[in-house]
This record gives C-alpha cells, sequence and structure tokens, in this order.
C-alpha cells in the first residue's frame, strides 16, 4: 500500500498547467482522471489520483528552495520522454537526463521547472 495518498499544487492558468502535466505525466503512466473549471487530477487508474492542480486566485508562491516533486519512471527513456515532453510544454531545463552518482550507483534522473516555478524530478525507478 503506498503510504501518500495524493499531492496537489496551486497553479496560475488551469489551462497551461492542465496541458504541461497530460504531456508529461502521460509519458510515466499517468492519466488525467478528472477536470473542471478550478481543478485537473491524475492517477493511474480512472479512480485513483495521485496528483492534481488547482486554480489559485491569488498569486501562486512556489516553495523554498529545496522542495522539488519527484515522480518515478519505469525505465530510462521514460526520463527522457518526461524531459523532452516537459521543454516542448513550456518546461524549463533544471538537469538532463542522466545518472546522477552522488545519489547512489544506479540513481538515474532528469530535472525540470514547471510553467509556474515548480521543481520537478523523474527518476528510474529501482526496486533493489
Amino acid at each position: 500500500m503506498d503510504t501518500l495518498s495524493h499531492i496537489s499544487l496551486s497553479v496560475s492558468d488551469l489551462k497551461i498547467s492542465s496541458k504541461f502535466y497530460d504531456s508529461v505525466l502521460s509519458c510515466i503512466g499517468l492519466n488525467r482522471v478528472y477536470s473542471g473549471p478550478t481543478a485537473s487530477g491524475w492517477g493511474p487508474t480512472d479512480t485513483e489520483e495521485k496528483f492534481a492542480i488547482k486554480k489559485r486566485v491569488n498569486k501562486v508562491a512556489t516553495p523554498s528552495a529545496g522542495f522539488h516533486l519527484a515522480f518515478h519512471a519505469k525505465t530510462r527513456d521514460e526520463v527522457h520522454t518526461f524531459y523532452t515532453a516537459a521543454l516542448e510544454s513550456g518546461g524549463k531545463d533544471n538537469g538532463s537526463p542522466g545518472p546522477r552518482p552522488k545519489y547512489g550507483s544506479d540513481y538515474y534522473a532528469a530535472f525540470v521547472i514547471d510553467p509556474d516555478g515548480y521543481e520537478l524530478e523523474v527518476k528510474l525507478y529501482s526496486s533493489k
């Protein structure tokens, strides 16, 4: 059983952010499970939300330095596809795909920044 049920982030433009997250999350097997005028959510099945974004009327304040949200990928190709999709959908580079030996001998990841400034990581999941 997963310990974390889901996480939600506030965004300044729901349409732009929904398009961004549709693009990147589909690369790792998460699809949009709902959308409405103030929120969108993604999950591995039609009934299981793992990640959501919510439109905020006030200015979006991204978390302080050190916060980032990490997603699992099943393959290195998924890491690369997520990274490429992020850059093509309005994200910014924050570390291209590759090994990260300072985090572990089999750590392979990429880092991007979403349209609101949230730092995202996609890493190859290893069950070791």
